[in-house]
């Protein structure tokens, strides 16, 4: 791929999950491929990571990826950004800084290493179980 199409492609993405289109998300996954999260250490199928995300678009409104710093590598991409949105439950602002480490092939992405902090993810969660 071409450092303009993994552009494309990182872009569409996190665009994706603002607008809270997960499905146009789940199709920048090539079908094999694994997501994974620091906090976990789990590895998710583009599946798992749909239900996850189906999840936080339904808790967090007006999801914005904010600071995106992309840089491209052959191969792939890594971005820095702040995701901030507003708590539905409450209508809290949060915001989570994170780092993501895309591998691609074939104009899709085949692996995905998301680090972020604990403490900011409980934030985003605070209310998942209700």
């Amino acid at each position: 791929m071409t450092e303009e199409q993994i552009r494309s492609l990182a872009k569409r993405f996190f665009d994706s999950v603002e607008a809270g289109d997960i499905d146009g998300l789940v199709a920048c996954y090539a079908p094999q491929a694994r997501i994974w999260h620091n906090t976990d250490r789990v590895e998710q199928t583009p599946t798992d990571n749909k239900a996850t995300l189906l999840g936080m678009v339904s808790r967090i409104e007006q999801r914005r990826y904010d600071e995106r710093r992309l840089d491209t590598f052959p191969g792939g991409f890594v971005q820095q950004h702040v995701l901030r949105g507003t708590r539905v439950h409450d209508g809290v602002r949060v915001e989570l800084p994170a780092c993501v480490v895309c591998q691609v092939a074939d104009g899709r992405i085949t692996r995905l290493d998301e680090y972020f902090d604990s403490a900011h993810v409980a934030q985003f969660r605070k209310f998942a179980g209700d």
